[in-house]
């Protein structure tokens, strides 16, 4: 029985997509529409079919692109999810270069969601510099969130081709991120926030995207303060590593796998082999070491039930994935990245309650199956990163 439920979902995702009409959970209010995928293909790319679609009925509210943290919001608790935007607009968006020409109605249709997400200002409550220009809805005391925001602005633009997206981007970096750094012993760095009393608050999870960001800045107009930057970031990100895997202690998978991905995007800048050795040694500690992965299971483990913290693979794996495609990466370091993320995925489609879809929620832990509170955007955005993130390796290995 359980291996036809199995085989019915992989049967359950691609194209001919059929609108229906369902009710809310909790009594969120009102009807919601939501897509029903009918069709066969690949196992990945029909399981990413259905958890992007869970992510987007469930958890967007269309008419703005923007990420409530539950269903409908039923915990009105949306308020101040501005950072984990970016990072539940990435599946969206890893979706729609998928469907491009599988399905072109529905990957203009998620591009269409990313607009709207842009002209509401990723849901940012910062409502300081809305008068500047269309940047300035995007500024926020924390600095990190403002960094993980110009990531997306800059996927945006490379999956829709729309340069407004990056060149905003560009116009946040420059006004509001980089005039916050400071010198220090270790180098120079940018403070957690704008208050006073973060200026010695240079934490991991502000430099890395930043460096990375910088670095996309410098591939995207070819302006070479930014690749001094991204070399000035990166040097005091590597001084401040507790050893040559960890990016900070203790070790997280977001911060893991957003500097591997600034080391990646270094490489192919410079030219530099330093830079991929160092993309490898951190991506394959996020995925492999006792300190980030559950020791019963071998996948990653259990980060924490809050926003910030159930979200946060959701960060590491398309990074992840982007090494394993890279032609340059090293061959032994990428197949054992591979590896492990086809654990997950195993690991995470052995728990799908299929009974429940369109309501088939990710639980916080891969090993686990969700059964029972309120479902976690945080969660879903993290699962249904994982299988875009497989999809695309499935889809590579055809070509």
């Amino acid at each position: 029985m359980i291996s036809c439920i199995v085989a019915l979902l992989a049967l359950a995702a691609c194209r001919d997509l059929a609108i229906e009409k369902v009710e809310p959970i909790n009594g969120g209010g009102g009807k919601e529409e939501h897509v029903t995928p009918v069709t066969s293909g690949p196992k990945w790319a029909a399981l990413a079919d259905s958890c992007t679609n869970v992510l987007v009925s469930s958890f967007m509210d269309k008419s703005t692109g923007t990420f409530w943290s539950t269903p409908n919001d039923v915990e009105h608790s949306t308020t101040y999810i501005y950072w984990q935007q970016a990072h539940a607009m990435d599946v969206v968006l890893y979706a729609a270069q998928r469907l491009k020409e599988s399905d072109p109605s529905l990957s203009s249709l998620y591009l269409e969601y990313a607009d709207r997400w842009y002209l509401n200002y990723a849901n940012n409550y910062n409502h300081t510099f809305r008068g500047e220009g269309t940047w300035g809805g995007f500024f926020n005391d924390f600095t990190d969130d403002m960094a993980w925001i110009c990531l997306t602005l800059l996927r945006i633009s490379e999956a829709s081709g729309d340069a407004k997206y990056r060149d905003t981007a560009r116009e946040v970096f420059d006004r509001y991120i980089w005039p916050r750094r400071t010198v220090t012993a270790k180098g120079t760095a940018l403070p957690w926030t704008n208050h006073p009393e973060d200026q010695s608050n240079l934490n991991a999870c502000t430099n890395v995207p930043s460096c990375l960001v910088a670095a996309k800045l410098y591939e995207a107009y070819g302006v070479a303060d930014y690749l001094d930057i991204a070399k000035t970031l990166y040097a005091y990100d590597v001084a401040n590593m507790p050893d040559g895997e960890r990016v900070e202690e203790p070790p997280l998978t977001y911060t893991q796998g957003t500097f591997g991905e600034a080391c990646r995007h270094l490489y192919h800048i410079t030219g530099e082999s330093s830079y991929m050795d160092r993309a490898g040694t951190v991506l394959k500690y996020a995925l492999t070491s006792n300190r980030c992965t559950d020791t019963s299971t071998g996948g990653l483990r259990h980060e924490g039930t809050s926003m910030d913290q159930c979200i946060f693979k959701a960060v590491l794996i398309p990074y992840a994935v982007n090494y394993v495609l890279d032609a340059d990466a090293d061959s032994h370091t990428a197949q054992s990245i591979k590896e492990k993320l086809l654990l997950n995925a195993k690991l995470l489609d052995g728990h799908l309650d299929r009974k429940q879809y369109p309501r088939m929620y990710c639980d916080y832990f891969w090993g686990t199956t969700f059964t029972q509170g309120t479902p976690s955007m945080g969660a879903q955005t993290s699962g249904a990163s994982l299988m875009e993130g497989l999809a695309r390796i499935e889809k590579a290995q055809q070509q």
